[in-house]
């Protein structure tokens, strides 16, 4: 996939998300792996005034009923892998209006959860807008809540300004130096802290991503960095 292509989908998402009359400023929930679906909803859903909320599938459920409940997420994108947590969950899921597998037509899915829609679809279906909103910088573009804390996990907001500023600051050379030329395997996961800002950063410099999916075995792993001659890697221990 290209940047142009993701950018095209990203526009695409937008119409989606005012076609399902998802208010401006609304949060938009994500339990997804590292794949080029889960970056398009990063830039569609920030790029057209809403936030991006990335959510941590290795918490407990009642965390997790938690955190979508004090976010008031609106709309629930998540991968075929959690399928059958969302199913279960999805009762008590209040706020969640809208529930979207990022896939196609998924026949088996949709006789496990009612209503469900189906990301590529909804895409194919829409027009890109022609253009983004303006948007004041300081508003917020993404969230993410703590956890492994004391209490209830805490969300944490970043600005459209945070945002932009942490992608130049982050790739100084002194820093994660990220060249056009790169190619660049984040396996810091896309809900841990935006993957430490690298989808932005490469987006902003033009570098190849390589994103490992839930593939991340040791020996997926390596054959990726071998097969893709990956340049620079990222990972929690």
């Amino acid at each position: 996939l290209s940047w142009g292509q993701v950018a095209d989908n990203a526009r695409r998402l937008a119409t989606v998300l005012d076609q399902l009359q998802v208010p401006v400023g609304s949060r938009c929930a994500t339990i997804a792996w590292n794949n080029r679906r889960h970056l398009e909803i990063y830039y569609g859903v920030a790029s057209s005034g809403r936030i991006t909320h990335t959510i941590n599938p290795r918490l407990h459920p009642e965390q997790l009923i938690y955190i979508v409940e004090d976010a008031d997420d609106q709309v629930l994108f998540f991968d075929r892998t959690f399928l059958p947590a969302v199913a279960a969950l999805k009762p008590k899921l209040k706020s969640i209006k809208h529930f979207v597998l990022m896939s196609g037509r998924d026949e088996e899915a949709a006789g496990m959860l009612e209503g469900i829609q189906f990301y590529d679809e909804l895409l194919a279906n829409a027009e890109p807008v022609k253009s983004w909103p303006e948007i004041d910088e300081k508003s917020p573009a993404a969230l993410c809540y703590t956890s492994g804390t004391t209490g209830n996990p805490k969300g944490v907001q970043y600005s459209h300004r945070s945002t932009v500023l942490h992608s130049l600051a982050g790739n100084q050379p002194d820093g994660l130096a990220i060249a056009a030329r790169d190619t660049v395997l984040p396996v810091v996961p896309m809900f841990h802290v935006n993957a430490w800002g690298v989808p932005y950063i490469a987006a902003a410099v033009g570098a190849k991503l390589v994103l490992p999916g839930p593939h991340l075995d040791g020996d997926s792993l390596v054959n990726l960095l071998n097969e893709q001659s990956v340049t620079l890697a990222l990972g929690v221990p």
